[in-house]
């Protein structure tokens, strides 16, 4: 591939992430690290993207440093696309994996809805049953909060308001006092070894504390989620004990997640 059309494929993701690493573009643009490097390095000093330790972020908010893939620090974030828009894409897939999901509730569960689009629709199926939702999602808090039958608990915290979601170190204390059956996790992509990742540094130690909440870790991903946009690590493919997702995604990666112990749902 040429260089400028490596540039402009860089700026493309970089955009629709807010971050990426070296790795990653190596990996998805067939060129080695070191060349990805270098296109960093020339199109930081044009002032298109910042360069930082790992990987580049957008000028205007991104936020990535490869020295923070694994280490858990919150910050704020709001530089994402509006919930509302987000919530418009892939609309038949994830309204088939909710549905599915909403099949694993028993009556008298207690279950931590993460945030996204995908659990809120999965907050939608839950609606008159007896059960406790805990979750730190505004958007549940809404298909929710009227129901006289579900026992609705809301983790406090920062308000991220783009994303409708409540983050920081109140959200993470709150999670360790709850102990739920299983949890309901979203993210932003499914890498082909099984790896979650998302885009997010606010949303990962929430994603982690969710994990250690719950007896069952069950992830909500579309299709489309193979291998997804995500440069930051939440959990490896051990840790998922369940995963629904849709026919047709990626079936090597797929195979590498059942053979670390997960079982497959297929809508």
């Amino acid at each position: 591939m040429l260089q400028r059309l490596r540039h402009a494929e860089i700026m493309r993701r970089v955009r629709l992430s807010g971050a990426t690493s070296v790795s990653d573009l190596a990996s998805q643009l067939g060129v080695s690290p070191s060349t990805i490097r270098r296109d960093l390095e020339v199109l930081d000093r044009d002032g298109t993207l910042r360069r930082v330790r790992g990987g580049a972020l957008l000028l205007d908010g991104g936020l990535l440093d490869g020295g923070l893939l694994d280490s858990g620090v919150s910050v704020d974030a709001d530089a994402d696309r509006p919930f509302a828009e987000v919530a418009e894409v892939d609309e038949q897939d994830k309204e088939a994996v909710a549905v599915r999901a909403a099949e694993l509730v028993r009556d008298g569960d207690v279950v931590l809805l993460d945030i996204g689009t995908t659990t809120m629709r999965l907050a939608r199926r839950l609606r008159g049953r007896r059960v406790t939702v805990v979750t730190s999602s505004l958007a549940v808090l809404d298909v929710l909060r009227s129901d006289p039958e579900v026992e609705l608990l809301l983790l406090g915290g920062a308000l991220r308001r783009t994303y409708h979601s409540l983050v920081g170190v109140l959200t993470e204390a709150a999670l360790s006092q709850v102990v739920a059956d299983r949890v309901f996790l979203g993210a932003s992509g499914l890498r082909p070894d099984g790896q979650l990742v998302d885009t997010t540094l606010a949303e990962v130690p929430l994603k982690r504390a969710m994990i250690a909440a719950a007896g069952q870790v069950v992830l909500l991903v579309d299709r489309h989620k193979f291998p997804g946009t995500g440069a930051l690590r939440v959990c490896g493919p051990d840790d998922i004990d369940v995963i629904v997702t849709n026919q047709g995604a990626d079936e090597a990666t797929l195979r590498n997640c059942a053979a670390a112990g997960a079982e497959i749902l297929l809508t």
